[in-house]
């Protein structure tokens, strides 16, 4: 059975599964969704090869971290993949809050509801002290999302050969 990472009042966010990789295809696949994403939509077999690195503990240095299922409370459904994921950006360790959602979920604020629990989460429960995230300048609904959340836009970058925006924000209980 799967672990719950943390719940809001509308999803559950928990490990991933084998079982998961249709819904995350279903996702990875959909042009739309994956528009802002450098690579573009995933094929099967590498839906299926991110989703056995997660499972088999994602990056070995960051145990705590990862992309986790988003369980819809109400019907138990699958409706996307959120977490905390670590970068290297300008030799600089930074931890990211990462969010996408089916688009039958899109507008109804999930999206902010889960970037808001990723910052509580990554400050009250694993103690970082900055958090970011990255976007494609012309993603408007991600941006709004992380400002929603409380990050401020920092600056544009290239990283790994693609222009996106640093939004961060600080723990405040670390000043």
């Amino acid at each position: 059975m799967a672990m719950t990472v943390l719940e809001t009042e509308r999803v559950i966010l928990r490990q991933l599964r084998p079982d998961d990789v249709e819904p995350l295809f279903a996702l990875y696949r959909d042009p739309d969704i994956r528009r802002y994403f450098p690579e573009g939509t995933l094929s099967r077999t590498e839906t299926q090869a991110e989703l056995d690195w997660f499972i088999n503990g994602g990056d070995p240095n960051h145990p705590s971290l990862g992309l986790w299922a988003v369980m819809e409370k109400e019907s138990g459904t699958f409706i996307g993949r959120s977490g905390l994921t670590p970068w290297q950006i300008d030799d600089r360790s930074e931890v990211e809050i990462a969010y996408l959602l089916a688009k039958t979920h899109w507008g109804r604020g999930l999206g902010t509801e889960i970037a808001r629990a990723l910052v509580c989460h990554g400050f009250d429960k694993l103690s970082y002290v900055r958090l970011i995230a990255l976007i494609d300048p012309a993603n408007e609904a991600s941006r709004r999302t992380a400002l929603a959340a409380g990050l401020c836009f920092e600056r544009d970058l290239i990283h790994e050969g693609t222009c996106c925006s640093i939004y961060a924000i600080q723990n405040r209980k670390t000043d």
